[in-house]
Formats: structure tokens, sequence, C-alpha cells
């Protein structure tokens, strides 16, 4: 029961650190975009924004894998994980892993829910 308990944790690390270091070295191509995505993403990326955002999504990865650091790390993922979802509801006009990334946090925040009791 123990490892099943590590299966949210393990999956939502990866999409983050896939994401995170997709951004750097490109190793599965970025489809074409248009319209408001495209107009989105010309204003994110030559700022510097979408580096810092996938530097944190490589750091709280990172952490989410260490056990006593999880709280943290999802403390870092869960403002990304929302925009990502509010980014494909709103401007990409469907969904895509932003749903999967929020029950995945979550589940995660359930089972790490005496680190943040807290907070509440």
């Amino acid at each position: 029961m123990k490892y099943v308990k590590l299966i949210p944790t393990i999956l939502l690390a990866f999409l983050f650190l896939f994401g995170g270091i997709n951004f750097f070295f490109e190793f599965v191509p970025t489809p074409p975009m248009s319209g408001n995505q495209a107009v989105f993403f010309n204003l994110m990326v030559p700022t510097g924004f979408m580096r810092i955002v996938k530097i944190l999504e490589i750091v709280g990865a990172v952490l989410l894998l260490i056990p006593s650091k999880r709280a943290l790390s999802l403390l870092i993922l869960s403002p990304i994980a929302l925009n990502i979802f509010l980014l494909e509801l709103f401007i990409l006009g469907g969904l895509g892993a932003g749903p999967l990334l929020i029950i995945l946090i979550g589940i995660i925040a359930y089972q790490e829910f005496d680190k943040f009791k807290a907070l509440l």
C-alpha cells in the first residue's frame, strides 16, 4: 500500500520534470501555434518569464521526490498547475494535462494534509 501512494507523486514529478527539461532541450518538438496561443507565447518566451516558470517546474519536481519537501513542492507547483489549467481552458480552447495536474496535486495535498494544517 505504501508504494501505491507514491504513484501520484511520481507521475506528477515526471510530468513537470518532462515539461521543464523539454523547454530547454526540446527533445519533443512543440506543435505550431496560431491565434491567441501564439500571441500569448510570443509575449512570454522572449521576456524570460517562461524560463523562470520552467526552472520552478524542475525544482518543484525534484523536491516532490524528497518526502520531507513534498509540501514545499506543492506550494511551488500548485500555482503553475492552475495556470496551465486556465491557459488550456481559456486560451487554447481545450483541456489537456491541466485537469490531471490539478487532480494529482489534490491527491498529494490530501496525503500531506498534516503538513498543511498550520495554514488552515
